[in-house]
């Protein structure tokens, strides 16, 4: 059983739970500390879990795993992770806060796979402690941000290729995947040049560039997914997303997107109520 670190309930949280045990697979020693400043992690080392329960009346057994962005390079905890977890667990949904690490020659063997272990570990802790929680496991989502979308949108298309010891055999694979404005493609022409650069270097090989671009890399038995984004977004291109968008409806996976005209980079904080036209698509696919 994995430490668990309890809160007052006054903060929102219940817990936090440490992802793993003992050594963090993948690590390097290192004198690095991590830092929390103006709501964002950085040299994030030991992963967690922060737990937001509804409320038992309104509890629906769905539950998801919210993966903030920040560029691969900061964890935007507070804003997007905290702030959504909230709105979940207001509307009846479990909600667990990822503090993933973030990919760095300095602390990881291999950089690269470095944030899908932490996004397959959760999914995997999650699921076979789904009953102590009050959770369902055919009921669990992801849901990431910019480059937490490029995470979300990664552990929704390799989860049949495990980057973490799973002795089990628990499913790794998302029930369904939210991205908001996110970094999908690692494709010169598509990516976000600094979450490219953070999670594969200057210079990946073309054989990393495929198999980071989600767009690529979907399946027919890839989960639901959710889509947001803006059309003026200046940070991370909107044809990530319909990329995103069209290689799902070509493999015939249910798939629904929202595009805003105008809105910018990181438009929930403007835009509050993107979050009811996600609600309503999570009711009519019965998870709510």
């Amino acid at each position: 059983m994995a430490l668990c670190l309890f809160l007052s309930s006054a903060l929102g949280a219940q817990e936090v739970v440490q992802l793993y045990t003992g050594t963090v697979p993948n690590s390097k020693q290192t004198e690095r500390k991590e830092t929390f400043n103006q709501g964002m992690y950085r040299n994030v080392t030991r992963p967690t879990l922060e737990v937001y329960l509804p409320e038992k009346e309104k509890a629906t057994g769905t539950a998801v795993i919210i993966i903030p962005g920040g560029g691969y390079g900061v964890v935007v905890y507070q804003g997007e992770g905290i702030g959504t977890a909230k709105q979940f667990a207001q509307n009846g949904i479990t909600a667990f806060v990822l503090k993933y690490r973030l990919p760095d020659d300095s602390i990881m063997e291999q950089k690269s796979i470095g944030p899908l272990q932490d996004a397959q570990q959760a999914i995997k802790y999650v699921r076979e402690n789904a009953t102590r929680w009050g959770v369902d496991a055919k009921k669990l989502g992801i849901v990431g941000f910019s480059a937490g979308g490029h995470l979300a949108s990664t552990a929704a298309t390799h989860f049949e290729q495990p980057v973490i010891e799973n002795r089990n055999n628990t499913s790794l694979r998302p029930d369904f995947q939210v991205v908001v404005y996110p970094v999908i493609s690692m494709r010169d022409s598509l990516t976000h040049q600094g979450s490219r650069d953070g999670l594969l270097g200057k210079n990946p090989s073309k054989e990393q560039v495929a198999l980071f671009s989600n767009e690529l890399q979907v399946r027919d038995n890839t989960p639901p997914a959710y889509i947001t984004h803006t059309a003026d977004d200046k940070t991370v291109d909107v044809d990530n997303s319909i990329l995103y968008f069209e290689s799902l409806r070509h493999h015939k996976v249910d798939a629904e997107m929202h595009i805003y005209p105008r809105g910018g980079h990181g438009f929930i904080f403007r835009q509050p109520d993107w979050f009811d036209s996600l609600l309503l698509w999570m009711k009519k696919n019965k998870w709510l």
